[in-house]
């Protein structure tokens, strides 16, 4: 296959999902409508939440689902599909409803962030690839605002292309960086694509292209005067690579009334040097230059870096974020939670497990988030069935799922709808914002959660509680399917 060739993303599915599709097609089952849900058990680095996102690129594949010619005599190929079905196949399309969280959104564990409604076939082919873009994008947006909130303020930027596993991951990534905080990118393509600031300056090479370290950051300052970050530590940090910076902000920039430049630092005992770079820099009467720092950061050790008094203006962190290496699996996984009869009422679907955790929450659900009208700040978030409502305007009680008698009585507060429609009969009927638009709304969202929700270690629970009615839905699908 030429690799200009546009792959066509229909066929990034499971090869079960076939299987099964053809299997549905062939038992009557072709135009059942089911409900599936996308959710993940945990959060990553035992987090307090999670940050939803990949939205865009699922709309992206729903709306060009399709299989061509290639793709139908390949399947004919395998010896397994009746020609009825590739026929099917040959006019596929998404004809279902889709409902899902917006991107920037806080999740938290065992809560629908997508729901899809559809024609059995079709609910299950998109299974692989919802969970593919859901699955990576919220990973990464959900390191990137930890890395985020340790930087107190400071500017992170998405440092790890080289490192990222495959180019769909480096392009993506840096996007879903963005969305949890990043303020710009390495990565030329995401800004082309997206709008994502494409950041950097120079690297070691161009130190060691020149006869000295002097001229490299002279040529430099005089081809890119507004944007004159040096990078320090190619040979002594302290002894040479500072001393040069400055030199050549003084000789170059400072007769041009310039005072916005800077440095880098990418090695060594970068608190330290941080603190010294700062002292030297303010001696030679440029405090205005700011200090910015890479290598193998993360939110841990940028969190120490404060700890030891460190002087920086901004990080670039690459592949711990990248990759978000501490924990790089989100874990959303894609259930069938109900079917509708022939005369289009909603039968609830539970999977029991002995492992308690994969025990999946049945029925077509609504999602809210209950906020404190006084302070603004999320309550808990509540799973009920779809025909159930909210009346917000009176107290009402909630309990823990889990353990039954937790409860808490909740008044002055407001009730918002999480999952929003995004498709009704195969069209495309949600605004999509934009990523600027994205990224503010994940700022202002994440705001909405108690400090002791965002703590990085043992962070407070946050409680999904289900409606009374979705409860005992559960309890009785539990008794009667658990039993042997």
């Amino acid at each position: 296959m030429k690799t200009e060739e546009k792959l066509n993303m229909t066929m990034l599915c499971d090869f079960y999902e076939l299987t099964m599709g053809n299997g549905y097609f062939q038992t009557g089952f072709k135009d059942r409508i089911t409900y599936f849900d996308v959710y993940f058990r945990s959060v990553p680095d035992g987090g307090g939440f999670a940050i939803a996102a990949g939205l865009e690129q699922l709309i992206e594949y729903i709306e060009d689902l399709h299989f061509d010619e290639q793709d139908i005599a390949y399947l004919r190929g395998k010896g397994i599909f009746c020609e009825e079905f590739l026929e099917y196949l040959r006019t596929f399309r998404f004809t279902g409803d889709i409902y899902a969280v917006p991107e920037g959104t806080p999740v938290f564990p065992k809560e629908p962030m997508v729901i899809v409604r559809a024609p059995a076939i079709e609910a299950q082919l998109v299974e692989t690839f919802a969970l593919l873009t859901v699955n990576h994008q919220s990973l990464i947006a959900t390191k990137a605002n930890r890395i985020a909130r340790a930087a107190k303020g400071r500017g992170v930027m998405e440092f790890g292309s080289r490192r990222a596993q495959g180019t769909a991951a480096a392009i993506v990534g840096a996007r879903a960086a963005y969305i949890g905080g990043c303020i710009g990118t390495a990565c030329t393509i995401t800004d082309e694509l997206y709008g994502v600031p494409a950041l950097g300056t120079m690297a070691h090479a161009w130190v060691q292209m020149f006869d000295t370290e002097y001229d490299a950051f002279k040529t430099y300052c005089e081809l890119y005067p507004g944007n004159a970050i040096m990078l320090v530590d190619t040979y002594d940090t302290l002894h040479s690579g500072i001393p040069n910076a400055i030199r050549a902000f003084d000789e170059v920039l400072r007769p041009k009334g310039i005072t916005k430049c800077g440095i880098r630092l990418d090695s060594g005992d970068i608190a330290y040097l941080s603190r010294k770079a700062r002292e030297m820099l303010d001696e030679a009467g440029w405090e205005t230059a700011t200090i910015t720092v890479s290598n193998s950061l993360d939110e841990y050790i940028i969190r120490d870096m404060w700890m030891q008094d460190a002087k920086i203006d901004s990080f670039g962190v690459g592949e711990r974020l990248i990759t978000a290496r501490s924990e790089p699996v989100f874990g959303c996984v894609y259930k069938l939670v109900a079917v509708e009869d022939k005369d289009g009422n909603v039968v609830p679907k539970i999977k029991i497990s002995e492992n308690v955790g994969k025990i999946t929450t049945p029925h077509f659900k609504k999602l809210y988030r209950f906020y404190g009208r006084d302070t603004g700040k999320a309550i808990a978030d509540y799973l009920c069935v779809y025909d159930e409502t909210v009346d917000d305007s009176d107290k009402m009680t909630i309990f823990d799922p889990e353990a039954t008698w937790k409860r808490k009585e909740v008044y002055h507060f407001e009730a918002r709808e999480l999952l929003v429609p995004i498709f009704k009969n195969g069209e495309l009927v949600y605004k999509q914002p934009s990523l600027e638009e994205i990224r503010a709304y994940c700022a202002a969202q994440v705001d909405t959660l108690w400090d002791e929700v965002k703590r990085f270690d043992n962070p407070h629970r946050y409680y999904v509680d289900l409606s009374q009615k979705l409860y005992d839905i559960k309890q009785e699908l539990l008794t009667k399917n658990g039993s042997h």
